[in-house]
């Protein structure tokens, strides 16, 4: 049972209005504009949830358009108060306003439609961001003085990463006065707060149906009586001339099917449950996660969103694990998830670097019922118990100590712990200050004692050396210039050029890992204590090549090709024909336990703990197939395409990973009787 909780993302389509929708497919699929009887039942059904949809929003007069959504409602307000401001500077040019103002953490569509419009309308008006509190609400004092000069004010009735509620009210009582057109961005108000479209003096307020389960592709434009109009979609005139093209039919009826359960109030929970069930969810995250810190007060938040951040672990760790458990959540906006930047929402509130580096948001819909909650809490509690079973969280754990290398991913590089079980004694390489915490944390709960830290490259003050001074402090370590012996293992320093400085790691078992800073430390010569069938790994990986020959001099993006990927039917013809393919688990030990049910079988190697495991593979036969495969297969990716520079050009990756591995329960059972019990 997947547990979804990134409402504010999208919703799934109620079975009402999966059945309006087909409905509206099957047989009142009539075009509204036909006079015939079956376009005007078609019209009829557009006027009935224009008609619902005013009752819902409080809106008795003004316009009410169907569109795509709230981006083109977004687009239609902003060109339309943008035309009335380029006219009005026509006729009066002394008066005019300068200004158009937005909310700091407005959805990102809101600045990009004001700069669009406002150059190819040749306003060059100034574009400002309104601040906003620690609180996440705009700051009216700055607002008020701003206000006098505007053209158009943009705000939020409520924020899509951090819930938080705008002081509509406040901001209504700002702009009294003010010559500016005001836009609310309504679509995470819509089932949950009530707007007062007329009484506030809103001029635009889009809303979008997938935010409310109704499907994707229809939205809403509120327009006040009076406010400046002008059409975004020329054509045919339809919706009285305000957005030209045929009406999406079926998502009009669907979103009537939403508007209709709103207002018969069977469906959607009371306010004073969703903020029962927020409180239940927010303990679990406590309970769950030691020392967690949530990034909104409650008091001004949607009783559906939740935004918070755990010390020591990083919101791509933290979705990794929420989604091994089936659990849904997101880093942030879903619009800028993929592109794995700190939250400039939270940025906005002025919050500490690594809590918006690291914040999760977690949204449930208005539609949620206590069984979805008991279940949701209960994995949110597995997740915490996962994290610190494999030593991953800050609070104590009960994980095998670690053997061999471990590597630690920060934003600034890669930190290497080379870790001997036997002798409990590890050395940690060039440890990063963005994780330095949750290293230590790691380190005390893998019952292991620092013998050294040490540090590649040439000496200077960075943050290295701080994070390196944290963990002496902390495990008392006595430095050390000489080799270090660790059970069978010896680390030793490596003549690098200049100054610069790496280490060199021979467990004498086959091929040794070279530790530097990066690979422009590599001489050209080839590291003369080295051989040439030894790896290099460097701390700084911006590209994931996680190793590279001795002497190597292909670029950090270098080529492998596009064959490492591979999907569902061609693993299945692979396993089939070819007895000797091993798959490979790179997904970390806390989504393995997690997400058992959905393994494939074979290895488990993490991605933390492959660089132990590389030789290993390297010497295998040439034509062995080897399979990696994780979450999503980004890491599984890196791990193929690392081999394959590497020489072993028979290494794939599951293409989509485990997220789109078909009927991946059904399959298990029959991968496990194909695959041998690899050590």
């Amino acid at each position: 049972m997947e547990i979804y909780l990134d409402a504010n993302a999208t919703t799934p389509v109620l079975p009402q209005a999966q059945a309006a929708a087909l409905a509206a497919m099957a047989s009142d699929f009539g075009n509204p504009s036909s006079i015939h009887s079956t376009g005007l039942k078609a019209k009829a059904t557009i006027d009935s949830v224009r008609a619902s949809a005013r009752r819902v929003l409080g809106a008795p007069t003004g316009r009410l358009i169907f569109l795509s959504g709230a981006t083109e409602g977004i687009q239609t307000a902003v060109l339309s108060a943008l035309t009335a401001l380029k006219q009005r500077r026509k006729q009066d040019p002394g008066t005019a306003p300068s200004l158009l103002l937005y909310g700091a953490t407005e959805h990102k569509a809101v600045p990009e439609a004001l700069r669009h419009w406002n150059a190819l309308l040749g306003l060059d008006l100034t574009v400002l961001a309104i601040p906003v509190g620690p609180d996440g609400r705009h700051d009216l004092a700055w607002l008020r003085e701003h206000a006098p000069r505007a053209g158009l004010v943009c705000t939020m009735a409520a924020n899509n990463e951090t819930g938080v509620i705008s002081d509509l009210d406040g901001i209504a009582a700002t702009l009294a006065g003010s010559p500016a057109l005001w836009m609310v961005d309504s679509v995470q108000a819509l089932g949950k707060l009530p707007l007062a479209l007329l009484e506030r003096g809103i001029d635009y307020a889009p809303f979008s149906g997938h935010k409310l389960y109704a499907p994707k592709g229809i939205g809403l434009l509120y327009v006040r009586e009076g406010a400046p109009f002008m059409p975004l979609m020329a054509g045919g005139g339809q919706e009285g001339a305000a957005r030209s093209g045929t009406e999406n039919m079926a998502g009009i009826a669907a979103m009537g099917a939403v508007l209709a359960a709103l207002e018969e109030g069977r469906c959607f929970r009371p306010s004073a449950t969703l903020h029962g069930y927020r409180a239940r969810l927010a303990a679990a995250l406590e309970e769950a996660f030691p020392g967690l810190q949530f990034n909104a007060p409650a008091a001004h938040t949607l009783p559906t969103t939740l935004n918070f951040s755990v010390p020591g672990c990083s919101a791509r760790l933290l979705l990794d694990l929420f989604d091994a458990a089936g659990v849904r959540v997101s880093g942030g906006s879903a619009c800028g998830a993929s592109k794995a930047l700190p939250s400039f929402v939270l940025q906005a509130m002025g919050l500490p670097a690594w809590r918006t580096a690291s914040a999760v948001r977690l949204s449930f819909g208005p539609a949620a019922d206590e069984a979805f909650i008991d279940e949701a809490c209960a994995r949110i509690r597995a997740c915490g118990q996962a994290l610190r079973e494999s030593c991953q969280g800050l609070a104590a754990g009960s994980a095998e100590t670690a053997d061999g290398v471990v590597r630690w991913l920060a934003d600034g590089g890669c930190c290497h712990v080379v870790a001997d079980r036997r002798s409990g004694r590890c050395v940690v390489i060039d440890p990063q200050p963005e994780i330095v915490e949750r290293l230590v944390s790691w380190l005390r709960c893998q019952r292991l004692n620092v013998a050294a830290v040490l540090r590649t490259g040439a000496p200077r003050d960075d943050g290295i050396e701080a994070a390196a001074a944290i963990l002496r402090s902390a495990f008392s370590v006595i430095a050390t210039d000489g080799p270090i012996r660790l059970g069978e293992r010896r680390l030793a320093p490596l003549r690098m050029k200049g100054d610069a400085i790496g280490f060199v790691l021979d467990n004498g078992l086959g091929p040794r890992l070279a530790f530097v800073r990066d690979a422009a430390g590599v001489p050209k010569d080839g590291l003369a204590a080295l051989e040439p069938e030894d790896l290099v790994v460097c701390t700084h990986d911006p590209h994931n090549r996680l190793a590279r020959r001795v002497g190597d001099e292909h670029g950090d993006a270098g080529e492998v090709g596009d064959e490492w990927a591979i999907d569902a039917p061609a693993l299945h013809r692979l396993l089939d024909n070819e007895p000797s393919a091993r798959l490979i688990d790179v997904r970390e030990a806390y989504e393995q336990c997690l997400g058992a049910g959905l393994a494939l079988g074979g290895q488990a190697v993490p991605l933390s703990c492959v660089l132990d495991a590389l030789p290993g593979w390297l010497a295998l036969p040439a034509n062995t197939p080897l399979v990696f495969f994780c979450r999503s297969g980004n890491r599984s990716g890196q791990v193929a395409r690392a081999l394959r520079r590497l020489g072993h050009a028979r290494s794939f990756s599951l293409a989509g990973g485990l997220a789109l591995w078909p009927h991946a329960a059904q399959e298990v059972a029959t991968l496990d009787e194909r695959m041998p019990a690899w050590e």
